[in-house]
């Protein structure tokens, strides 16, 4: 049973929408299934960043389900808007929200880091289409982001650039200096959007140089904050909307995320920020996300989303 919600949002084109209960519960199924797909990647595999790939799942979904306009048959139509991959080694995160929306087929998350495949552990827009910038050098991404906000509104187009990045990557210098040149410029078509899950590679944020307090730096840089549970897809949802009706300077979303999301055994666990997925398990894992989805089974019919097209 779930609760009667409704909330009224204006979707990319600015036309008001109801957020409803069902459709939340749809866009979950579709994150469950995702996390799935990563799980069964990652195992066939034997390699990956599951940590960094499960923890935004909420947010890829809430993005390519709901919020970003492009067209699904042309990667590159010119007045799409831009999504970039700052954290690039989430890259199977990001592969399997691709084929969640049919953008790739589901068959190609198994040729992951394989050579001469398109899905590379870091995303390379030299091999996948979908990839507007070459990343895995943490803190190239903001800087990338920023021009491509520049570029449209010296152009006068309606596109938004959106910035995924990495809470640790946040200590690399280049990032505010972006930040200082997105705020100098009132650049309201850009969204940064912060994976903050409090480990970094095979530590906790506490043994390197601090970032707090992280919302109150942000501010200070001149940037519009929203903080939000980054699971919980109503908040996130309302957080694109109220980034876009910020006017004369940018967005930033830090989103308080858990490592390993949706896998007991990763949740919150500095070494499955890479690790190796054994069948033993696999089939823990397997079972937990599937029970997950046979609670959600009555909403994996599409009726329940958007009409995409």
């Amino acid at each position: 049973m779930v609760s009667d919600l409704s909330v009224l949002l204006t979707d990319r084109q600015g036309q008001p929408y109801s957020l409803t209960s069902e459709r939340i519960k749809h866009l979950e199924y579709l994150c469950e299934s995702t996390r799935r797909d990563i799980v069964d990647t990652l195992y066939k595999i034997g390699r990956g960043h599951a940590g960094p790939s499960l923890s935004m799942v909420e947010l890829l979904i809430s993005l390519y389900f709901e919020e970003l306009r492009f067209d699904p048959s042309d990667p590159k139509w010119p007045d799409r808007d831009r999504f970039i991959l700052s954290k690039g080694h989430g890259s199977l995160g990001y592969y399997a929200v691709l084929a969640q929306r049919g953008l790739i087929e589901k068959r190609e998350l198994d040729t992951f880091e394989s050579l001469g495949s398109r899905l590379q552990g870091h995303v390379d827009s030299n091999w996948l289409p979908w990839v507007e910038l070459t990343t895995g050098s943490l803190g190239q991404g903001l800087s990338y982001a920023v021009g491509v906000a520049i570029a449209a509104k010296r152009q006068a187009k309606d596109l938004r650039a959106y910035c995924l990045l990495g809470d640790g990557e946040c200590q690399e210098g280049n990032v505010w200096e972006a930040a200082m040149s997105a705020a100098k410029y009132r650049l309201d078509n850009l969204l940064a959007i912060v994976d903050w899950n409090n480990l970094q590679g095979g530590v906790t944020l506490e043994v390197m140089p601090s970032l707090e307090p992280f919302a109150l730096k942000w501010q200070a840089f001149g940037w519009h904050t929203i903080e939000i549970n980054g699971h919980d897809l109503q908040a996130v949802l309302q957080a694109y909307h109220q980034a876009r009706q910020t006017k004369e300077k940018p967005t930033v979303i830090i989103a308080r995320n858990i490592k390993g999301k949706g896998v007991s055994y990763m949740e919150n666990k500095v070494e499955w920020h890479g690790g190796t997925v054994t069948k033993e398990l696999h089939q823990i894992a397997l079972e937990e996300i599937n029970a997950r989805l046979s609670e959600l089974s009555q909403y994996a019919d599409e009726k329940y989303g958007r009409n995409h097209g």
